[in-house]
Parts: C-alpha cells; structure tokens; sequence
C-alpha cells in the first residue's frame, strides 16, 4: 500500500499539567468560549479576564454620556475587542453607522468577523486600520462631515497584554515589542538599546512619574534586552534596596513609558484632540478613557481650553471613575478615568 493511503494517526492534543492552565497558548478552552462557555464564565466570576478576550469597562457611564441614537454617526476610534462598539450599534440602529477605528492588525480583523457575526453589516459597521490621530482623514475619506459620537478608549487592550508574543506582559516572559503594529516601528528592545541615561531617566518622569528614574536608567539604557523578563530582572537589581511592593510599581512604570514612547502615543492623543472639534457635527460627544496622569493631564486640559474658547458647550468638570463593583469584579479597571464633552451648536 502506498503511503498516500495510509491514514493519519489521530493526534491528541497535549494536555497542560495541573488543574488550570498557565501559559497563554494552553488556555485553549478560553479561546473557544463558544464551545467552552462553562468555563468562560468561571474565569469571569473569578475577576478575571478570559485569554485573547477584553472586557469592555465603564460601559453603563460611557452610554450615559453618549447617548446612541437610531440614526447617528459614531466612531468607536479604538475598537479592541469591539466590547464597546457593540453596544453603541445596537443603540443607533435603525440607520446609523459606526466607523471603528485600530492601528492592531493582528486583532482587528478578528474583531471586524466578530461583530459580522452578530449581524453588523458593512451598511452599519466599517472597520479601519489606523490610530486614532487619523480620525480626521478616516471620516474625509467616507465623506462623512462629522460624528455625533465619538469614544476613545486609551488602554492596551487585554488581548495585548496577555499575550507574551506581543511583549507587553510583565508577567509572561516574551520578546521586548511592545508595538500595537508590528509591522511598523522598531521593538522597545531597539529603542532602549539606542536611547542614553539621561534621555531615559526624562521619559521616565515625563511617561510615568517614576520616583526612582535616576536610578534605573543608567542600569538599562543603551543596553540589549531581548526579552519581558531580562528586563523587568534588571530593574529590580538597579532597586535593591526597594520593597517587593513598589519594585513591581517601578517595574510597570518603565514598561509604560517604553510602550508610549515605542508607540508616539502622545503624539497620535495630542493630534487627535487637537483635530477632534472638526471630527464632531454639532451637538455632537465625546468620551475619552485614560488609564495614566500623562493622557488624563492631556485630555483635561483639551476640554478645559475647548469650553473655555466655546468650543465645547459642556465637559466634565470632575473625572469619572469606575464603580467599586467593577473595580472588584474587572481589576483591570481600576485606573481608568472617564472625560466628556460636547460640541457647541453652531
């Protein structure tokens, strides 16, 4: 008999060791929630986020703000997972349109199939490949004057950070990236490799208010880091005499500051609410996310000076914060801080 007929043996699936997974990539019954819903919903009840997942947060306030209606234009300018976009669609249906918005090319089309099979057509939902500084020319190039919603949700999304491939993850070792686009830019591991000690030390109290920047930047700067864990290693060891507790916060406030600079965050925001009046119809809001001082600082003081211009005829004078509840059930949340605002008639 040739070889051509003889059948292929079956091949079990390896099986991860223990009781619950630990590595992303054995998560499998996450990453099939269709299949293993039981499970899904385990994880969930237990404050945590399903693998390759994102759970959208603040949802109930940012709805109140907004306030969908059948019929608007909105724009959901970074669409994640499309927890939030979701449920705007389902609000400006009939004859509304949602234009989603992401720079990510690995989770965007996953995202786009996603809210296809909940039955969002091209006639209602679009998705586009950009940052959110490309509103402007997004909206231009559909013909579209102007939204009447806009939201703007700041934070890495779940399916980045859980993910050691992308290397955002300071829990999971994996490849020092960190780039929301892959295919663009260079690596956090060749941008700290080419930066000096006193051009780090400034970012890192410019990026993330990092106490111990002096300390930390000789250690790391203008040296080869491949990996999460190689980095996150050596900053401990620039911190020896720091407790366990605030080591970790240092920790995270490097691998942010390395995540905005790698990916010009501030400068796509700054762009974004420099051009965000000309994106809204009149009448029109927008809600904003933050997850650190340096955006909040940046989105506070675009609103104050668009209501003080009367630009804006309304803006949230007080920062809104998650509730307790969801604080508790979604850890993730906790430092995210919600501004609106609304565009003055014309």
């Amino acid at each position: 008999m040739s070889d051509s007929l003889t059948p292929t043996p079956h091949k079990r699936r390896p099986r991860y060791s223990g009781k619950n997974p630990r590595r992303f990539e054995d998560k499998y019954k996450e990453h099939n929630p269709e299949r293993y819903a039981e499970t899904v919903e385990k994880v969930i009840a237990s404050g945590k986020t399903p693998a390759g997942t994102h759970r959208p947060i603040m949802v109930v306030e940012i709805l109140d703000v907004l306030a969908p209606k059948s019929g608007e234009i909105a724009v959901d300018c970074t669409l994640g997972y499309g927890g939030h976009a979701q449920e705007i669609l389902s609000r400006i249906t009939p004859g509304g349109k949602l234009l989603g918005l992401d720079a990510d090319p690995i989770e965007l089309p996953k995202t786009e199939s996603r809210l296809r099979a909940l039955g969002f057509g091209a006639e209602i939902f679009t998705a586009h490949r950009s940052n959110f500084a490309g509103l402007q020319k997004i909206l231009a190039d559909n013909e579209i004057a102007g939204a009447d919603l806009i939201l703007a949700d700041l934070g890495v999304s779940s399916m980045q950070i859980d993910n050691p491939a992308r290397g955002f993850s300071i829990k999971f070792d994996g490849p020092l990236d960190m780039r929301m686009n892959p295919q663009r830019g260079q690596p956090a591991s060749a941008f700290l490799e080419k930066i000096n000690s006193n051009a780090l030390a400034k970012l890192l109290v410019e990026y993330a208010d990092e106490p111990h920047a002096d300390k930390i930047a000789p250690e790391i700067a203008g040296k080869n880091f491949a990996t999460t864990k190689s980095l996150a290693n050596a900053i401990r060891t620039a911190l020896p005499r720091l407790n366990k507790e605030d080591c970790a916060l240092s920790v995270r406030r490097v691998f942010q500051t390395l995540r905005i600079a790698v990916n010009d965050e501030f400068s796509a925001l700054d762009s974004f609410l420099r051009n965000l009046p000309a994106c809204l119809n009149p009448g029109g809001r927008v809600a904003i996310l933050t997850f650190h001082s340096g955006e909040d600082r940046r989105v506070k003081k675009a609103f104050a000076g668009g209501h003080q211009n009367g630009i804006y005829s309304e803006i949230s004078h007080e920062v809104i914060r998650p509730t307790a509840e969801e604080q508790n059930s979604n850890p993730r949340s906790t430092s995210a801080k919600l501004r609106w605002a609304r565009r003055a008639s014309e």
